[in-house]
């Protein structure tokens, strides 16, 4: 019986675009249906009535939510080109960084461009200590996963294609070579790999929509 996957997700979305980055690691065909922010379907309302949002994966049938959870799913489905470590320690440092990427870093990244006055001030402090762990963290490695990408590179996506639009719209200066050397060199290297290249959003639409929305913020 043939696979039937489909993905529900919104087109400037980290969170779906790295449901698709995994997908294309594994090679696995997929049907994409894209969602409108704001007016979900209600095939995707029935899909995740929980949060209400994308990703959903869909299975032959069965609805998988949450980005870092799909592609956990994926990886322990799909078997081949593994995305988590096979050693249980290991996949258990890459959950602590998917997951300290995704509560800690991610919000702090977008509140240090948001954020207006003295909690924009905070959260620039805060983006910056962020970035500065993750910058340990890298070391000497080509990537979080090795020499191959996994599932904390995938996670940190938002930070190496999404944070460095939202730095050229807000003119924030906090992702850059003199203060994250090896961040920007594991940036570079992410967004120029063959499958992550041919999975990201147009940069120049993505810049036009924040550009439109920082505008709006800034009436």
């Amino acid at each position: 019986m043939a696979e039937e996957v489909k993905l529900f997700g919104i087109w400037g979305s980290p969170f779906s675009r790295k449901v698709e980055i995994a997908l294309k690691m594994k090679g696995v065909e997929y049907e994409y249906i894209e969602e409108e922010l704001g007016n979900m379907s209600p095939l995707l309302l029935k899909y995740n009535p929980i949060h209400k949002k994308v990703p959903v994966l869909v299975h032959n049938g069965k609805p998988i939510a949450e980005s870092v959870i799909i592609i956990e799913y994926i990886d322990e489905t799909w078997k081949h080109n593994p995305i988590l470590p096979q050693d249980p320690y290991e996949r258990a440092v890459a959950r602590f960084w998917a997951k300290f990427i995704d509560e800690k870093c991610l919000p702090a990244l977008w509140n240090s461009t948001w954020s207006k006055g003295k909690d924009r001030e905070a959260a620039i402090e805060e983006a910056s200590q962020h970035l500065n762990t993750l910058e340990n963290e890298l070391k000497d490695k080509k990537f979080f996963g090795g020499e191959e990408i996994g599932l904390v590179d995938i996670v940190a996506s938002f930070v190496g294609f999404w944070f460095g639009a939202l730095q050229e719209v807000s003119g924030l200066e906090l992702l850059t070579e003199e203060k994250v050397p090896k961040l920007c060199k594991w940036s570079y290297e992410f967004v120029n790999h063959s499958v992550i290249k041919e999975n990201l959003p147009s940069r120049d639409k993505l810049v036009a929509y924040l550009s439109a929305r920082f505008a709006d913020a800034s009436k």
